[in-house]
């Protein structure tokens, strides 16, 4: 297997916690070994697929060098069965070597890793890894290692997954430091904070309190003028409340002082705030292309059907689609498991070679004959049953009009 050197820069979604009056869990350091279910992708390895589910074992290597992150190093053996529906593929073995990133949440109720795997299966595959897990405590030493994780294939856009378990030696602990909280931010710690929930931003005295120099309740940060006379009634920015005329200037039913959504068009039917309404509406887009007996190609490439469908995926770019390949029942079941297979990959290469749709949102499956449409043994039976099939759908949100 190649030698991997890998530098990960890698960045993960990071979140904001309430520190807590609590020490924060100590730094560990760890080395085990484990098992895991692995779930290969069936279409590799290229051009006739094969491999299935499998099983395998290996060791890690961790070192946490901050309360909320930590580096690990993997190296693994994996053994592959063949997929037994493909009379091409074979079982398969080899090694996998990886390095994560790995970003603990608070209190360390679970992790999440992201990082790189090189894997030396009949060929070299490079994929990025991303996951979550937990270090299940069970003394001072030992901790059970649960892990799910997904595998993106960087050269032929494979998706696989695995299961984890395993068994982790702790070593190496250093406690981190006790921190004084400050939960609101002002600057005061809790331990002698009066008013420990005060708004970002306000100006506090020594207790942790809002200063209000002119006593209208509103604090000398958000108090636009700090020097009203004692009695006045104030708005929210401290100033004198003078008499208006209620507007609705966009003619929603909801007065501009109450209206979040000012200017909305007279069409929409809005709510209470003065936004217009949305409602979840489900669009789809169907194709459906025959091909003649014996044959993988497709006689119209540039058809009306095969345009509409790629405007569909081009509008809506959140959404995938399984290109699924089927065949008559006439002739070997293997050998038209073998030609549904190419007629779904022939459509999947077409979409992205020809009209430029991205492969990670393809995916190629050939069902042979074990779909039919139509089961009565006539030409038009067959006809009708040697085609693709592709059914997408999403949902968009669409304005409820008055």
């Amino acid at each position: 297997m190649k030698k991997l050197a890998i530098a990960v820069g890698l960045s993960l979604a990071s979140a904001s916690f309430i520190t807590s009056a609590q020490e924060t869990p100590p730094y560990e350091n760890w080395v085990g070994g484990f098992v895991n279910y692995y779930d290969a992708d069936s279409e590799k390895p290229e051009p006739v697929g094969g491999l299935d589910k499998g099983r395998g074992f290996g060791g890690e290597l961790g070192f946490r060098f901050d309360p909320s992150w930590a580096v690990r190093f993997e190296l693994g053996r994996l053994l592959i069965d063949k997929d037994d529906n493909n009379r091409s593929a074979l079982a398969d073995d080899g090694t996998q070597l990886g390095v994560d990133a790995m970003y603990f949440l608070e209190d360390d109720v679970a992790y999440l890793f992201g990082g790189l795997r090189e894997q030396s299966i009949r060929d070299s595959y490079r994929m990025a890894s991303l996951g979550v897990g937990k270090h299940w405590e069970t003394n001072s030493n030992w901790r059970v290692i649960t892990e799910l994780a997904t595998y993106y294939d960087f050269g032929q856009g494979y998706n696989e997954f695995s299961a984890k378990l395993g068994l982790a030696y702790i070593f190496g602990q250093t406690s981190a430091p006790i921190a004084q909280p400050d939960t609101d931010g002002d600057g005061v710690y809790d331990a002698v904070d009066r008013c420990p929930n005060s708004a970002p931003g306000t100006e506090v005295d020594a207790t942790g309190c809002s200063i209000d120099l002119d006593g209208d309740g509103v604090p000398n940060a958000q108090d636009q003028c700090p020097t009203t006379p004692s009695g006045v009634k104030v708005d929210a920015t401290g100033c004198e409340i003078t008499a208006v005329v209620q507007k609705d200037s966009d003619n929603d039913g909801v007065y501009d002082a109450d209206d979040k959504c000012p200017g909305t068009p007279s069409t929409d039917k809005v709510d209470a705030s003065g936004c217009s309404i949305l409602e979840e509406k489900e669009v789809s887009v169907a194709l459906d292309i025959l091909f003649p007996n014996n044959s993988s190609v497709i006689s119209n490439p540039d058809s009306q059907k095969i345009e509409a469908f790629v405007d569909f995926m081009r509008r809506y770019g959140n959404t995938t689609a399984v290109v699924e390949g089927h065949t008559s029942a006439v002739g070997e079941a293997a050998y038209n498991q073998f030609l549904s297979e190419k007629r779904a990959q022939s459509v999947r290469s077409l979409l992205i070679n020809e009209y430029g749709i991205d492969g990670s949102r393809l995916k190629a499956v050939g069902f042979g004959e074990s779909r039919l449409k139509r089961t009565d043994n006539t030409r038009e039976a067959h006809r009708l049953n040697r085609r693709i099939e592709v059914v997408v759908s999403t949902k968009v949100e669409t304005k409820v009009k008055r």
